[in-house]
């Protein structure tokens, strides 16, 4: 198996495909800010969207970049290969075990080699998601990898931020911002005589400070709730237009039956945790459209073969941006 910094033909052409899913994911999407070019590079963006955070980062870039994620979605072999394919590794928290805990080495050994190779790591130094305008506790982790990393090179970390039109509907807009880049080189210099552990919470207390300035943030207290109302615009709705396009929604939702109906099903009756509504969304687009399209090549005859693939492609998003000029109802998060 390839390692991570490597080059992968499979990797190459999967990349195309998932790019392109993931643009048409979202209506609109803009990226503000860059990398550094003079170093080894740790992306630290805040987690709200689950594997769609990994994607609309992926997607900024055209070359690779490698990401860490929770140990607990590489237990089944299948699924594992296929995040291995993509440059994810896994990364165990705590609450993971003792056993698990350790692993974590492995990981780390394997990306202070993709930093060497110039590849970006990004990591979600939260540890986990959650749909919310606000952080979580940054987690030692990102502390472990860049140090030692600044230890043999220099070092960025690039506190980046992600905010999405909303968590929990598809088609809706994406804005990635790539702060001003933390240099760990200097982090380390500055905290000489320091113990190990303030430096530690001083470099995760930066990380977390850095990273909310990059995003809509909003404490997390009880009047969370409140100040989102008052900072964050309700959902526009345009019955009229909705119901002159109503023909073409019909058209894309026939056309796209299996992959709406399937996405569906899955988030409204499977799905414990509402946050990961877009991601199902966006794995039936990515790996049930060439299906869907290849039905009508092989069922329609002659030039309708073309037309038919044209308007399937299309149709999925157009039926969740139809289903956006409606009223939401809107979801809590605790």
């Amino acid at each position: 198996m390839a390692k991570l910094w490597e080059k992968d033909i499979r990797y190459s052409f999967l990349r195309l495909w998932c790019d392109c899913n993931t643009r048409r994911s979202y209506c609109k999407t803009t990226v503000q800010g860059e990398l550094p070019q003079d170093g080894a590079v740790i992306i630290a963006p805040n987690h709200t969207n689950t594997l769609m955070d990994a994607l609309v980062v992926l997607r900024t870039r055209k070359t690779p970049t490698a990401f860490g994620a929770r140990a607990d979605i590489f237990k089944k072999p299948a699924i594992a290969r296929f995040l291995r394919l993509i440059k994810i590794v896994p990364m165990a928290r705590s609450r993971d075990g003792g056993r698990a805990v350790l692993q974590n080495w492995e990981t780390f050994n394997e990306v202070d080699e993709v930093l060497e190779h110039g590849v970006p790591f990004c990591l979600f130094s939260e540890g986990r998601h959650r749909p919310k305008h606000s952080l979580l506790p940054i987690q030692k982790g990102i502390a472990r990898i860049a140090f030692a990393s600044a230890e043999k090179r220099q070092t960025y970390v690039v506190p980046t931020g992600i905010e999405y039109g909303d968590y929990f509907h598809y088609r809706t807009t994406c804005d990635i911002r790539f702060g001003d880049p933390i240099d760990v080189n200097a982090f380390l210099r500055e905290h000489e005589g320091h113990t190990e552990a303030e430096t530690f919470q001083d470099f995760r207390n930066l990380v977390h400070d850095r990273i909310a300035a990059e995003i809509l943030f909003i404490p997390d207290d009880e009047n969370y709730k409140a100040r989102l109302a008052e900072v964050k615009p309700p959902h526009k709705t345009n019955i009229p237009l909705a119901v002159l396009l109503s023909p073409l929604f019909l058209i894309s939702a026939i056309l796209s039956l299996p992959l709406w109906a399937g996405a569906e099903f899955i988030c409204h009756k499977k799905l414990k945790d509402p946050a990961w509504r877009n991601t199902v969304r966006a794995m039936f687009r990515l790996f049930g459209m060439p299906l869907m399209v290849l039905l009508w090549v092989i069922v329609l005859p002659g030039w309708w073969k073309l037309l038919g693939a044209v308007l399937t492609i299309f149709s999925y998003g157009f039926f969740y941006d139809w289903l956006n000029l409606l009223p939401w109802r809107e979801i809590e998060v605790e």
